[in-house]
């Protein structure tokens, strides 16, 4: 029996199956969802099963009084596959009235039903990511993104990773399979998740059918454009060099399928008031959810990252995105990102419900670190704190060596001594 990996999202998943009726966790293929989702059941419905699939099917169709026998809490293992079992839950939750009564988990979401309820006050959602450092045990964990919004005290730490394993790590990518192997075998495991993806799941998410060529173009050229504010346009301009027939109408099927995967999940802007009438750029900055999908799509290795780190250093803030997302997540905050018209930038902002605020700048390397502090204390004094709260920590994150506090108060801290 595999050992389980305990995951940061388990809080959320607990919390909310206190306040409401049913919650669905939804993420990725392969992220862990129902490995997770089980732990909180105590009956299994696996849609996945052609069997189970058909019975609960003509259970639905008929609302029989079957559908929701066995003990609760119940797991609906990839819901997605009966779309209309929504409205089954929903209408179950109200007639019972009692919190926590079923988990739903899916890796796609369905095609849009003008019958299907919204759920609201019966059914939430929690989304799950790919493990962060700190969950698959490589991150150190001796930075808490919590603390540092309480704790003003200067840091410190030492990150166990070097150039070779953080590139190793990227390519593998935080897939619970792939972390439990050797790297090598999880950077393999890592392009068969990629190969499913276009030949098997872009066509099945809503039943419309893609040519897999095309959606690895169209991947490839999403990770050329990763950590940047590419326009849609600039990406598919780039796809099309390749593929002429490639129209805007098809150029965007493909793209919110992958959404819909949650392949694709790019960082929303941040909007402050500013001191000054500086225009705020509100393009998405384009992400994966995971970098290993970027590394695949690019036909990267460690061995080509590795004699071009200008293309790593984007991979790695790829990763470092994906932490702060679930770290911030875990602790009731969101990830979002800063630039303006002067070029004035912010790679990450991490916002709490509470409007308190923390930035980041992200830089593989120590010799960048300077112009990244200095950007952050740039953006701190744009700040019209009249209307919006300073900032409660700045800071930059690298790739290796050591955790310190400089002197101008800029935390520096190696992603691999991060933790929730």
């Amino acid at each position: 029996m595999k050992t389980y990996i305990p995951r940061l999202v388990e809080r959320a998943i607990e919390k909310k199956m206190d306040l409401v009726g049913a919650v669905v966790v939804q993420g990725p293929k392969w992220c862990g969802k129902s490995t997770t989702a089980k732990r909180f059941a105590k009956t299994i419905v696996e849609l996945q099963d052609e069997k189970t699939f058909t019975n609960y099917s003509a259970m639905v169709s008929t609302f029989s009084d079957e559908l929701f026998g066995g003990e609760r809490p119940i797991l609906f293992d990839e819901w997605q596959t009966i779309p209309k079992l929504w409205n089954c839950i929903r209408h179950e939750v109200d007639k019972c009235d009692e919190n926590g009564q079923f988990i739903l988990t899916g890796s796609a979401t369905p095609t849009e039903d003008k019958k299907r309820h919204s759920g609201l006050g019966r059914i939430t959602r929690v989304t799950m990511r790919p493990l962060s450092l700190f969950e698959s045990g490589e991150s150190t964990g001796e930075i808490s993104l919590g603390a540092l919004f309480t704790d003003t005290a200067k840091i410190k730490g030492n990150a166990g990773l070097n150039l070779e394993k953080l590139i190793k790590t990227v390519c593998r990518g935080g897939w619970p399979r792939a972390v439990t192997v050797t790297d090598d075998k999880g950077i393999d495991l890592a392009e068969l998740y990629f190969n499913d993806l276009i030949e098997h799941d872009i066509t099945a998410v809503d039943s419309i059918k893609r040519n897999p060529e095309r959606a690895r173009k169209i991947l490839r050229s999403y990770a050329r454009n990763i950590s940047s504010q590419a326009s849609n346009r600039t990406i598919k301009d780039d796809s099309t060099a390749a593929d002429t027939s490639l129209d805007e109408k098809t150029f965007a099927s493909y793209t919110n399928a992958f959404r819909k995967l949650f392949v694709i999940e790019d960082i929303e802007a941040w909007s402050p008031e500013l001191r000054s009438k500086t225009v705020i750029r509100s393009t998405p900055k384009r992400q994966f959810v995971d970098p290993s999908i970027a590394v695949v799509a690019l036909n990267a290795t460690p061995e080509m990252l590795k004699g071009d780190l200008k293309t790593f250093g984007f991979l790695f803030e790829s990763l470092c995105i994906r932490d702060l997302r679930v770290y911030a997540e875990s602790i009731g905050g969101k990830v979002l990102h800063y630039r303006d018209a002067s070029g004035l930038e912010a790679d990450a902002i991490v916002r709490m419900k509470n409007d308190e605020w923390g930035a980041f700048e992200i830089k593989l390397g120590a010799n960048q670190i300077d112009e990244a502090a200095a950007n952050l204390i740039a953006l701190r004094n744009k700040i019209d704190t009249k209307y919006v709260k300073a900032p409660k920590f700045l800071a930059v994150l690298t790739g290796f060596d050591c955790a310190y506090t400089r002197p101008d108060g800029v935390h520096v801290i190696p992603i691999g001594c991060l933790r929730d």
